[in-house]
């Protein structure tokens, strides 16, 4: 008889989104909460987790900050909670430069007036 174990590093997306304007680069988008794990899995099946983090994900500007791991938790768990500015760490500032006059599309990298919803070379939605 033999086990097939391991130790493996999760992500997974949370059912929280929030709205509102973006501390990294002062536009409108969402926040987006994920959670980092490692977990033992015996047989392909997840057993347990350990070492939770989480982290939320601007849509606008793609900055990273971290939150507190009670915080997270409780999130996670199904409590309505809103985040505020003091609540997020930053982990990873934005690497796009925002010019309040023009937009930059993702897909392609034009740039474009700010009033454009999409971009005029590729014809993505821009953000």
């Amino acid at each position: 008889m033999f086990f097939i174990f391991g130790i493996s590093n999760g992500e997974k997306k949370l059912e929280f989104v929030q709205a509102g304007m973006c501390p990294g680069c002062g536009q409108f988008g969402r926040l987006e909460l994920y959670i980092t794990y490692m977990y033992f899995s015996l047989f392909f099946i997840p057993i347990f987790r350990w070492n939770k983090k989480f982290y939320v994900k601007s849509s606008c500007c793609r900055s990273v900050y971290g939150i507190d791991k009670e915080l997270g938790s409780r999130i996670e768990k199904g409590e309505q909670i809103t985040l505020r500015e003091q609540d997020l760490q930053i982990f990873q500032e934005s690497s796009y430069h925002y010019n309040i006059k023009q937009k930059k599309c993702f897909n392609c990298g034009y740039m474009a007036e700010a009033d454009f919803d999409f971009c005029p070379k590729c014809g993505n939605r821009m953000y």
